[in-house]
């Protein structure tokens, strides 16, 4: 996404497919992380994570249950993901795969849910709205109907499941963007002025 919007990129991350964790030790990678299959390259310290799906089997942010394998597909993994903007990604060689449209989403400067899964996390709403912080400046907006989505959320009250700690790193990250009063603004559109 910075890449492909001429901003500096910080960080990549990457997602491997067609492994299991047993292939990532036996290529001397290192665990870093258990439950989301997150592991660290042996010479260059990058996080590599497994190629995953995920379905919604409670309440919250953790309440998913995580599939990882080698008949997990790259567009499966991308499907996940919160934002089409967030849903691009890149091989070594410099192929771009994008399923969802997020370049198009790009071009027209708009944020936009990848699918109704979107509605499954809480916390995608703060995301989103951490984004449009970064973003706004560069004149992206939050697409209608994830607008909606996102209201029919919080009406829901299901943001009250989330940690004050995960609400404090959303915020903390607007609050270190160019335009942090963009997200202050869509909260109190969505209704969240009063939680």
């Amino acid at each position: 996404r910075d890449q492909l919007l001429g901003l500096p990129v910080h960080e990549r991350d990457w997602v491997v497919v067609g492994a299991t964790a047993t292939d990532m030790v036996h290529q001397g990678f290192r665990l870093k992380d258990k439950v989301f299959q997150v592991y660290l390259h042996p010479e260059t310290g990058d996080e590599h994570a497994l190629a995953r799906t995920e379905t919604k089997s409670g309440s919250g942010h953790r309440g998913f249950v995580l599939e990882f394998g080698r008949h997990v597909t790259l567009e499966q993994d991308l499907g996940r993901r919160d934002l089409t903007v967030n849903a691009i990604a890149q091989s070594e060689s410099g192929e771009i795969f994008d399923p969802y449209d997020g370049r198009e989403a790009l071009k027209a400067r708009t944020l936009r849910h990848v699918s109704k899964a979107f509605s499954e996390d809480p916390l995608r709403v703060l995301r989103c709205g951490q984004f449009l912080a970064r973003l706004a400046p560069l004149g992206f907006r939050v697409d209608e109907e994830t607008r909606l989505m996102m209201r029919r959320m919080a009406s829901s009250g299901s943001l009250d499941e989330l940690s004050n700690h995960r609400v404090w790193n959303e915020s903390a990250k607007a609050l270190r963007s160019r335009a942090p009063s963009q997200y202050f603004e869509l909260l109190f559109d969505l209704g969240l002025s009063n939680r």
